[in-house]
């Protein structure tokens, strides 16, 4: 369905959709699902809004992805449809591509504090990218780390390449390169991972363990390696145009509150990820402990393929700057 028809049609739906009157509506799209704690921390900011501007802003909020996936979701606030969203980087990197940056380069942080302090570094830059581009972030955040879940286990790399992986469908030259590396991707949209490890259509896919637990991944892909992959980096946008109708002074209130919520939708992400795991290890899910051989193995994988991310899946700037920054954080720490 094209991007257009969609624009139109959730204008036309969510014109009608109930906001405080005389308030300015920001529509915010998101995937995560009703009742899970990142969907709390929205809530939470949406009164805080409410607040903070004296019922001058209301935050009307869509979860559950139910506007369609990402991709979706930045063509509806392109034609105004909606004016915010709460992406990951895959959502984020069709507005600009330079947030591919902080989760197209596998094994490349080793723990959440290199991910701290690189992100830091680069996000002043990429707000103004996305500024440039017509957006304002409100807030950054992350849900810990992508591992691979699978309906065999997965060891070594070679495990891997066996089977049938998926791969976003958006990203044809991530399939490229995948392929170029021996591995055997299958391009699918993210809603069609389950029904695709249900068929058959794929044997493995990567995920974060709080999306593999609410989705119940597990189930069908009962074995995952407790690999460090890559983070799964987000960030919630707001429309530059609809942000600077607000008020100035209210605007400033109304970042505050975000930080708030984008603190703790990224302290609470990082437990739940470890809790997802424990929960899922309880109903069955059998998990590949990770040694430093097993780890060198992988990094050097990852490793080989750099030049072929480089510039294609990440700019060439933000590749070299991301390295750059975690080789000074280790520095930094003696490491």
């Amino acid at each position: 369905m094209s991007r257009w028809f969609l624009g139109l049609a959730g204008s036309l739906w969510l014109a009608c959709a109930g906001a405080t009157l005389g308030a300015e509506k920001i529509k915010l799209a998101t995937l995560a699902p009703t009742g899970s704690s990142f969907h709390k921390s929205l809530l939470a900011m949406k009164d805080a809004w409410r607040k903070a501007s004296n019922g001058g802003v209301d935050l009307v909020i869509y979860a559950d992805g139910k506007l369609g996936g990402e991709a979706d979701t930045v063509g509806l606030m392109s034609v105004n449809s909606i004016q915010a969203a709460m992406l990951t980087g895959v959502g984020l990197a069709e507005v600009e591509f330079g947030v591919a940056g902080l989760q197209n380069i596998p094994m490349g942080f080793r723990d959440l504090a290199e991910v701290d302090y690189a992100c830091g570094k680069l996000e002043p830059m990429l707000e103004k990218r996305l500024l440039e581009k017509g957006f304002v972030v409100l807030f950054w955040s992350d849900a810990g780390w992508v591992r691979f879940f699978s309906k065999e286990p997965v060891t070594y790399p070679e495990d891997l390449k066996k089977l049938k992986l998926f791969t976003w469908a958006g990203n044809p030259e991530q399939v490229v390169i995948y392929k170029s590396g021996g591995f055997n991707p299958v391009p699918l949209e993210t809603a069609d991972i389950v029904p695709g490890l249900q068929t058959g259509l794929i044997e493995a896919t990567p995920a974060p363990p709080v999306f593999a637990l609410a989705s119940q991944i597990d189930g069908r892909a009962p074995h995952m390696l407790e690999l460090n992959w890559a983070p799964l980096i987000g960030a919630c946008i707001v429309r530059r145009q609809a942000w600077e109708k607000i008020p100035a002074d209210t605007r400033a209130k109304l970042l505050e509150a975000a930080a708030a919520a984008g603190k703790e939708i990224k302290a609470n992400g990082r437990r739940e990820s470890a809790e997802s795991v424990a929960a899922m290890e309880k109903r069955g899910l059998k998990v590949t402990r990770v040694t430093p051989e097993i780890e060198a193995a992988w990094r050097a994988e990852a490793e080989a393929v750099y030049p072929k991310i480089r510039g294609k899946l990440v700019p060439a700037d933000v590749f070299d700057e991301t390295l750059r920054f975690i080789r000074e954080y280790r520095a930094n720490q003696g490491k």
